[in-house]
């Protein structure tokens, strides 16, 4: 593709914000004639449109239904859903929809610049650990790389800007790869699949299917979950090019064409010249950081991505010694009078919360939040041999009670019945109580934060102040 194709072409872009703005400008200065529709009409829409509008690009606000005339082709939002008016009256007069990460795709390689390779990741929860650690293997090997996609750097910045990269890390989530149908990886990962925004999907076949997406035409590996055969059956119903492999992960002992963990060892059976007999030693366990369960699977997969990008083993444990994750995932904060404090704010669903819950024993949960239509049976059914004590908060707690009286009813339950600013204060004075030496105090939610909250990076902070001033009292 070159620039004079997008010269006098009338593009719609769905959506002001952190992808809709940026793609009108690239559209803009690829000499597009781009119109910005928006559904709000509110303050921050209409100093956005004012920026917009001085750049030359015309932007309607309060009417996102209505598509342009003269429309050649929509790029949306990646969180505008599909049933949504616009995309009905696009498909009837024949226009085609993309996403941020389908221009991002096609417009590699533009004019003839040398397109790097993808390596993309996807699943339910884990995402963007697995990609930065990815990245810090491939850094760690030499290689010109960044993380991308819904962190780091904008994936249209990666392939436009000036910076000449090997090989992208890249993050998908199902919004994005719905709207990304020629989308053709390296090699790909679907970490994990449990039902998560099925509002937007409508069920969890068709999330699947847009999680499956990220194997369509991989070339040389797509990876699964062997503990979860969810993500194997997508690798068995994808496209690929002719020699693409599927290449598993386990926690347990890896088969050939699996990666896997022996006597603490992370260990490649895929990638060697004798599957059948031979393993090659990655990385120690305790090179992860932290070596949770799920973070060791998280650490797997992204080797094996490495692996088949051809980075030797030594590269790999170096950058996973290198890593360092993200707040709020698994952070360990303080120990109190011989009780650990983990903040886990980040697990904002059920899964992800299972993962966590499974990393520590016994804790005591902090727990609640915005439901998000979840329902809590099966994670406190796994769960509640763990559990010292329960303490609850949020908008939907009495879900999470009701679970918990089920199946743990010998489990202490606090029931904070308080929203203020000093809630997470109480949440851990009353977790503190409950705890005893060896034992962890872990908020992880399993819920939305903002009913208390503004994200769940705050959520945790509120939770790291309250344990640091707890700490400071005790001291």
């Amino acid at each position: 593709m070159s620039t004079q194709d997008w010269q006098g072409r009338h593009v719609t872009v769905a959506g002001l914000g952190v992808s809709g703005i940026p793609a009108a400008r690239v559209l803009h200065g690829l000499g597009a004639v781009v119109t910005v529709v928006n559904d709000g009409d509110d303050e921050r829409a209409r100093a956005q449109a004012a920026e917009l509008e001085a750049e030359g690009i015309t932007v309607r606000l309060g009417d996102g239904a209505t598509l342009p005339e003269g429309t050649e082709l929509v790029v949306t939002a990646p969180g505008w859903k599909p049933d949504k008016p616009l995309f009905a009256v696009a498909a009837e007069a024949g226009v085609e929809v993309w996403g941020d990460v389908e221009l991002a795709w096609r417009l590699r390689g533009l004019d003839g610049r040398e397109a790097a390779p993808w390596l993309a990741v996807t699943g339910t929860n884990g995402k963007t650990t697995t990609v930065r650690m990815l990245a810090a293997i491939l850094e760690a090997a030499g290689l010109k790389t960044a993380a991308v996609g819904n962190i780091g750097v904008s994936l249209l910045d990666a392939v436009l800007g000036d910076e000449k990269y090997d090989v992208l890390a890249v993050e998908l989530s199902s919004y994005q790869l719905h709207w990304a149908p020629s989308l053709r990886a390296h090699s790909a990962a679907v970490l994990n699949l449990a039902p998560d925004h099925l509002d937007w999907h409508g069920s969890m076949e068709a999330y699947a299917a847009d999680k499956g997406r990220v194997y369509e035409g991989n070339t040389v590996a797509c990876v699964y979950n062997a503990a979860d055969p969810a993500t194997e059956d997508l690798v068995r119903e994808a496209d690929v090019v002719e020699g693409c492999r599927a290449i598993g992960f386990t926690l347990g002992t890896p088969g050939p064409s699996q990666l896997g963990v022996v006597d603490g060892i992370l260990v490649d059976r895929a990638f060697v010249e004798n599957r059948q007999k031979q393993a090659q030693e990655l990385a120690q366990v305790s090179d992860v950081d932290p070596p949770a369960p799920h973070n060791i699977a998280n650490a797997l997969a992204a080797a094996a991505l490495a692996r088949a990008f051809g980075v030797e083993p030594a590269a790999v444990r170096e950058g996973l010694r290198a890593f360092r994750p993200d707040a709020h995932r698994i952070e360990y904060v303080d120990e109190v009078d011989g009780v650990a404090y983990v903040d886990d704010s980040k697990a904002t669903n059920t899964h992800a919360t299972e993962a966590s819950l499974a990393a520590y024993d016994p804790i005591v949960w902090i727990a609640g939040g915005l439901a998000k239509g979840a329902t809590f049976d099966e994670l406190v059914e796994k769960s509640a041999k763990r559990l010292r004590g329960a303490v609850l908060i949020g908008a939907d707690r009495a879900l999470i009670a009701e679970a918990l009286a089920r199946h743990a009813p010998e489990v202490p339950v606090v029931d904070l019945d308080r929203t203020d600013t000093g809630a997470m204060s109480a949440a851990v004075r009353e977790a503190a109580r409950l705890a005893r030496p060896g034992d962890t105090v872990l908020l992880a939610p399993a819920c939305a934060s903002m009913d208390m909250f503004a994200n769940y990076n705050k959520r945790g902070e509120a939770f790291a102040d309250a344990v640091r001033a707890l700490a400071a009292e005790r001291a």
